[in-house]
């Protein structure tokens, strides 16, 4: 039994490209949320959907719970949540339905509802939490369950419905001290079953942790829903204290810290070296980071002497016209200096590029596959540029908008504004540069000027041979890219109406 369950709305089996990658992570902000409610003495159970089949397996947690209140929780800190996909949207109006129909109060919080709470609202949701949610959730919950006498006005961050009338209190603050906050309840989970899922899969296992909240850069595609603009984080010491938990009780292989930004604040890096080789707690981590903020090798080399095994730049563009356009703040110049400077250290460099941005031409995209080429990173992941609600982006091209506003799942690539080309051009564009970094990585193992070592085992003979398979698929991927270049483009179906 528990007053209280928590879910979230992320199923793997509803994102084909995920499932088939299977690297699942636990919902870390649904556990955030968990362990703050525990703290205050409320008894809570989490229904993890990662590994579920359909929305209905809910009634089997519902039924052995009996809460009064479901929450739907997401996680904020995956960016696979943060891209608001639309089957994950439906998949929350469901099991709200279910929830209503077993009389239980509905409570969710996430990016997506965050920008489209009345959507929620209209589905069923009793109420909806805009921003960082574990305070707001703490207070709100001791009200409906009558621990407190707070009135729902006074609780920052909530959005609900009294009668025809939406109600909304002024936002909330984000927290500041990170260490406050207890360590996410990952025993509420089966973590049996994601470390299974890896080691089957991968070979290893891999768990997910953060070091901050938020970022403060201004990249102008960038959705800031929870955070804002504002960049906060925990002490190194705390940091290290969660790593050597994980280590006693979980026993992870790997890391992936899923900050925005990892180690931004001045001297941090150098001090979370210290501590973790101070604590003997180094696990191999990847992180995420910045071209222009890994400029000084010191700070790669304290990477490489806490455990990084690879860190992941928002490279975007290897165009400088488009990067400026985006507002990145960083140049291709650095791309390259910061990537020499990992490979120097034996730090594998992943890359996330952008298509699609207003603007962008042909020369452009060539000047991002050459990047890739002459950058030699380890692994990259390729999207198009996706607008979504509170971002200048979006502001830009919202005239242009169909009806579809949001991707059904994370390989769904739709140009939902009208972009130099069509949809089908970024898709296609998605396989050769895919296919075409595969080859040149293979070439340069075969040549021995390869950026990292590899070893030469089963896998990589795999994926030479796959590499093999690329090389003769490309042409034919070429010549349908170089028709759909040629094609008119189409304006989105359904405009919005009465665009401000």
């Amino acid at each position: 039994m528990a007053q209280i369950l928590l879910t979230h709305s992320y199923f793997l089996q509803f994102d084909p490209k995920e499932y088939k990658a299977m690297m699942p992570y636990p919902p870390l902000g649904t556990l955030y949320a968990a362990s703050m409610l525990r703290s205050s003495g409320y008894d809570v159970a989490v229904h993890d959907v990662m590994f579920s089949s359909q929305e209905t397996e809910l009634l089997d947690s519902l039924n052995e719970h009996r809460p009064s209140i479901l929450v739907i929780y997401d996680d904020g800190f995956n960016y696979l949540t943060k891209m608001c996909l639309a089957r994950m949207r439906h998949a929350a109006y469901t099991m709200t339905k279910i929830a209503k129909t077993n009389r239980c109060r509905v409570v969710v919080c996430s990016s997506d509802a965050s920008d489209h709470f009345e959507k929620y609202l209209d589905h069923g949701a009793d109420y909806v939490i805009r921003g960082e949610g574990e305070h707001t959730l703490n207070e709100l919950v001791g009200s409906l369950l009558g621990r407190s006498d707070r009135a729902l006005h006074s609780i920052e961050g909530l959005v609900w419905r009294d009668g025809s009338n939406v109600v909304q209190t002024p936002p909330r603050r984000v927290a500041e001290d990170l260490d406050s906050f207890p360590f996410p309840s990952r025993e509420l989970v089966d973590v049996s079953r994601y470390r299974s899922a890896w080691n089957k899969r991968h070979g290893h296992f891999s768990l997910n942790l953060v070091t901050t909240r938020g970022c403060p850069f201004h990249c102008n595609w960038c959705a800031k829903p929870i955070y804002g603009q504002v960049y906060h984080s925990r002490s190194p010491e705390n940091v290290v204290e969660e790593m050597k938990l994980l280590q006693a009780t979980f026993k992870p292989d790997h890391l992936w810290f899923a900050d925005d930004i990892f180690g931004l604040k001045p001297g941090w890096i150098r001090a979370f070296d210290d501590e973790v080789n101070r604590r003997d707690a180094k696990i191999p981590f990847k992180c995420l980071s910045r071209a222009d903020l890994l400029l000084k090798e010191d700070n790669i080399q304290h990477l490489r002497s806490a455990g990084c095994e690879t860190v992941w730049l928002g490279a975007e563009s290897g165009s400088q016209k488009i990067l400026d356009a985006m507002e990145k703040g960083t140049t291709v110049e650095e791309i390259h200096a910061a990537t020499r400077l990992l490979h120097r250290n034996e730090i594998r460099a992943g890359f996330f590029l952008q298509y699609g941005y207003p603007g962008e031409t042909k020369e452009d995209i060539e000047a991002t596959l050459e990047m890739v080429r002459e950058c030699q990173p380890y692994e990259i992941g390729i999207s198009v540029s996706y607008p979504l609600p509170g971002t200048r982006f979006y502001d830009r091209v919202y005239r242009e908008l169909g009806q579809k506003q949001n991707w059904t799942d994370s390989a769904d690539l739709e140009m939902m504004f009208q972009g130099t080309y069509s949809p089908d051009y970024y898709r296609t564009l998605h396989k050769i540069t895919h296919k075409q970094f595969q080859v040149w990585k293979s070439v340069n193992l075969l040549k021995g000027n390869q950026a990292h070592a590899v070893k030469m085992n089963y896998r990589t003979l795999r994926g030479l041979a796959a590499s093999a398979y690329h090389a003769l698929t490309l042409p034919g991927l070429r010549k349908s890219l170089a028709r759909l270049e040629r094609e008119p483009r189409r304006r989105p179906h359904n405009l919005v109406a009465n665009a401000p």
